[in-house]
């Protein structure tokens, strides 16, 4: 978890909001309690805010919502959406509000934005952290040490198996962080929230290429959270011979999203699947039934908090990185599990 300390107070950092029309998920929330104890957070929205959203704002702390004021050849379509208009209006608001970081969350889209803005302002980037926070005063032995109040991101690489820090030494940082980095907290007291529009000036670069059509496919199930953000993910492999019922039943006892090994997806029996070249994951409690554990599907997971392995296999892979292992037949254990569960909610 990110320890949140005194920010510095002159220091102004600007949160892209995914969803702003609807609510703000869980994801976006997390953003912006990194970025309240960096310093003065301001949110930056292309599209107006909803209701609901304001209100979470408030409560996060956020007094400003600069609202993107599109040319009329993007407003308000496919093309506002692309990942070059989306670093220009970002641009437009760092220039504006002379901020020093902006903050994304780190979805495929988001990335894209992130390096076109960090091209177009000069500013150091970092993908895919999993904390952003202020350098401690470095010791005489750190000749080469960054200044007291450098913007430190944590990041793990090596597919989860290395934590390290990347400090940003030029004047402006981009971030792009992973869900499931800190747990949301509001701010100590509420805000009144105030939108203001200002205007984005899109270059014929940004608009060569066009939107023809965009289709969103919607991940969650049965009110189930999306695989790539959920702070609980169940993931069944080739153990469950196809039958992923009791996957999903402990998962909906749990909230959690569903997932499969890449074997599984292949086979029919799931349509999305965790590893090196499909869905990332790093949620707080992973459970993997009847997954080996291959080095594709290691890499998609095990930068998980708390790993939680159900094979029959006693040498299953998996075991050797899980915090908590059951050697036993999933059909049997997932379904004592989610009664169990049910039962301490009720």
């Amino acid at each position: 978890m990110t320890e949140q300390t005194t920010p510095r107070t002159n220091r102004t950092v600007l949160v892209l909001l995914d969803t702003p029309a609807t609510e703000l998920r869980s994801s976006a929330l997390e953003l912006l309690t990194i970025a309240r104890g960096l310093g003065r957070v301001e949110a930056v929205t292309l599209e107006a805010p909803s209701v609901p959203t304001l209100a979470q704002l408030s409560a996060y702390g956020v007094e400003i919502v600069l609202q993107a004021e599109l040319p009329a050849a993007v407003r308000g379509g496919d093309d506002a959406h692309l990942s070059p208009v989306v670093a220009e209006a970002l641009a437009a608001a760092l220039r504006l509000r002379d901020a020093d970081a902006v903050i994304l969350s780190a979805t495929f889209a988001n990335k894209e934005a992130a390096a076109r803005l960090a091209h177009l302002t000069g500013a150091g980037l970092v993908i895919d952290a999993t904390s952003v926070t202020e350098s401690a005063e470095p010791g005489p032995e750190l000749a080469d040490a960054p200044p007291a109040g450098s913007l430190v991101a944590g990041k793990r690489v090596f597919a989860g198996s290395w934590d390290t820090s990347c400090v940003v030494r030029t004047e402006t940082a981009v971030f792009t962080v992973r869900p499931n980095s800190i747990v949301p907290e509001p701010a100590p007291v509420a805000v009144a929230t105030e939108v203001e529009g200002f205007a984005v000036e899109v270059s014929e670069l940004a608009t060569v290429a066009r939107s023809v059509s965009r289709e969103v496919h919607e991940r969650a199930v049965g009110g189930r959270p999306s695989l790539a953000e959920a702070a609980v993910v169940v993931a069944g492999g080739r153990g469950t011979d196809g039958d992923f019922g009791p996957v999903e039943d402990l998962a909906d006892a749990l909230g959690a999203a569903v997932g499969a090994s890449r074997d599984a997806v292949y086979e029919g029996w799931f349509d999305e699947f965790v590893g090196q070249t499909g869905v990332t994951v790093a949620p707080r409690l992973y459970i993997g039934a009847g997954i080996s554990g291959a080095p594709h599907h290691r890499g998609g997971m095990q930068a998980s908090q708390v790993i939680v392995a159900v094979n029959s296999d006693p040498e299953c892979p998996l075991f050797e990185i899980s915090d908590f292992a059951v050697v036993g037949d999933l059909a049997d254990v997932l379904p004592q599990a989610a009664q169990v569960i049910r039962e301490h909610k009720g």
